[in-house]
């Protein structure tokens, strides 16, 4: 099915998995569940998007073309860096205004949105979705902007050039070359969608496999209170559900294998202040110790999961692993599925062979533990980076340890041989990127900023479950 041609903006339910040269990969996906999934009892809160065809309409038509190849062309060469190149074009679209029929287009699908919802002041998630995105072989997970929380039409026009400035992020610049893709053949499109209001209810990730053995019978779920990018991030260590899916539909049985309370450290929420559509805010002791999400809701995201994932897997001819981003509306206590899209690590993988470490020499008690990702255990240097703007002193070949990571930190992931971090879960930034690279992680630690130096020698244990980190001394690897 095809956009109808001409059309500078769509319905999210107009839209089909086969729209990704249109509309993107992430908006594709959006309008394949609304379309077809939610007669299936699968909410997806509605939305629009802005097509391919008007992303070209404006670049060209603007002459943002003719920098947009000058620039790319010079790093290619070389006679540019990465930083200025991705500066100056950044720049140049963030501040050209779009097309007047662009314009008058989006506005008026808002308009037509907020009477939908019945919301005046309708809020509303402006998400990046580009034309190479989203696919079982490259996610491109986190290189474009999200906007949250955008009202009015000012706000949302103006969010809008951001996110078509955001094609050319440092890093969205570096994966597109490392995937091959020409930075003059990827377009991007705007889903403008309603806000669930989870940051007065929760929000998460869930994974139809799990994510370290790629065992596909069970559905991986994190959680925590507020809007969801704090779990994506890593921001925070989650609540987490494992569920097995051969009995969710079975009467008398409970199909909960584990849950293990997060710490939930931030809650990230709407905010008011000027220049600012979110905050993150502490959240309250009594709120850490409770789960973010009953079981039932757990067990109900788990049967949409395996229901989305049934979908997909039929329209691409074989099993397709999903990773699905849910919320809870605090308001009115609805879950919804925001945004899904195929499974890009586990699944990708060919096992022929299995490399099994362990310890000898009486290993001694760990110095921080933290939740295993992936399985291996290794001897290395620490490399403490605790901001953004000291990814240049990372030492290649140690252990990288951080707060939490982003797409920002991945050519220095590329070059640790492990990762810690004191926040985050199994689906957050971190363990995602070091599952795609092969590195070993663990994360949510809590301490190990704190608790390690830069320069120790100590082992990294990714073994089971749980990750930990041990002095090197008498450790033996056999």
């Amino acid at each position: 099915m095809s956009v109808k041609e001409g059309r500078l903006v769509v319905w999210f339910d107009e839209l089909r998995s086969e729209n990704v040269s249109e509309v993107g990969g992430k908006n594709s996906s959006l309008g394949e569940m609304t379309s077809q999934l939610s007669g299936m009892g699968i909410p997806v809160p509605p939305g629009f998007a802005t097509t391919s065809l008007a992303y070209w309409n404006h670049i060209n038509g603007s002459g943002l073309n003719f920098l947009i190849e000058s620039e790319t062309r010079a790093l290619a060469e070389g006679k540019k860096s990465l930083f200025d190149v991705g500066h100056r074009i950044r720049k140049a679209v963030a501040s050209t205004p779009l097309p007047a029929d662009l314009e008058q287009a989006i506005c008026d699908y808002y308009q037509k949105l907020a009477e939908r919802c019945g919301d005046e002041d309708l809020s509303v998630a402006v998400r990046s979705s580009a034309t190479a995105e989203d696919l079982p072989e490259a996610s491109f997970a986190g290189q474009q902007e999200t906007y949250l929380n955008i009202r009015g039409e000012h706000e949302l026009l103006k969010a809008c050039q951001n996110c078509f400035a955001s094609l050319f992020t440092d890093r969205a610049i570096t994966y597109r070359t490392a995937q091959g893709f020409e930075h003059t053949n990827v377009a991007l499109s705007i889903g403008i969608q309603q806000m669930a209001r989870s940051d007065r209810g929760s929000s998460g990730v869930m994974f139809t496999i799990d994510t370290e053995t790629g065992f596909p019978d069970v559905v991986l779920i994190n959680g925590a209170w507020g809007l969801g990018e704090n779990v994506v991030q890593g921001t925070v260590s989650p609540d987490e559900f494992l569920i097995y899916k051969p009995t969710l539909d079975k009467p008398g049985t409970s199909p909960i294998l584990r849950k293990k309370l997060g710490e939930k450290e931030k809650t990230m929420v709407f905010s008011r202040a000027a220049g600012h559509s979110i905050k993150n805010t502490d959240t309250p002791l009594s709120r850490r110790r409770r789960f973010c999400i009953h079981d039932k809701d757990a067990i109900t995201l788990a049967k949409w999961a395996k229901t989305i994932e049934e979908h997909y897997s039929n329209l691409r001819g074989k099993h397709t692993p999903m990773d699905i981003e849910w919320a809870k509306d605090g308001r009115t206590g609805k879950l919804y599925i925001v945004q899904a899209r195929p499974e890009t690590v586990e699944s990708q993988k060919r096992v022929n062979e299995m490399v099994q470490y362990e310890l000898t020499n009486s290993p001694p008690e760990p110095i921080v533990t933290g939740t295993s990702v992936g399985h291996k255990i290794l001897h290395g240097e620490v490399c403490i980076i605790r901001d953004a703007q000291d990814l240049e002193l990372f030492r290649p070949g140690c252990i990288l340890v951080s707060e939490i990571t982003d797409p920002d930190w991945v050519p220095i992931m590329k070059q640790a041989v492990g990762i810690v971090t004191d926040h985050g879960g199994r689906t957050c930034h971190a363990a995602i990127v070091s599952r795609e690279l092969g590195v070993p992680a663990v994360v949510g630690c809590g301490i190990a900023t704190e608790f390690l130096t830069d320069g120790q020698k100590v082992t990294l244990c990714c073994d089971g479950s749980d990750g930990k980190l041990r002095s090197q001394k008498n450790l033996h690897l056999f």
